[in-house]
């Protein structure tokens, strides 16, 4: 089993910048991706940023892309999402996932293992 632990979430103004931490421990993988998700309420979870654990390859969602930064610290089996320029409709609860591939998707099913997610709110 892998266990994930979100932090960072909170209350922030528009146009302000938050970071999400993702620390993940138990179970290793010799290839594995790891991605960040989120989901406002009465809306599906739609994916946000993805990371390959190996070789740090990066993909971003149309609406977060320019704005917000995903990276890793490899020692600290950690991944970062750097968001700034946050606007209302970032609010949700975000949450970071890990497929065991080395393939960034963002389709919510292929990812075999998810925090229990952290609330973003953006005012106005």
């Amino acid at each position: 089993q892998v266990q994930l632990v979100e932090s960072g979430g909170g209350l922030v103004q528009a146009g302000g910048s938050l970071r999400l931490s993702c620390a993940a421990s138990g179970r290793t993988f010799s290839s594995y991706a790891m991605g960040w998700f989120r989901q406002a309420p009465g809306k599906e979870r739609e994916f946000v940023a993805g990371i390959t654990w190996g070789g740090g390859s990066t993909y971003y969602a149309d609406s977060v892309k320019g704005r917000f930064f995903i990276f890793r610290d490899n020692a600290k089996n950690t991944v970062y999402l750097q968001m700034n320029s946050l606007k209302p409709e970032d609010t949700a609860v975000y949450y970071c996932a890990v497929r065991v591939s080395e393939v960034i998707t963002t389709t919510p099913g292929a990812y075999n293992y998810w925090g229990q997610g952290t609330q973003v709110t953006v005012s106005s």
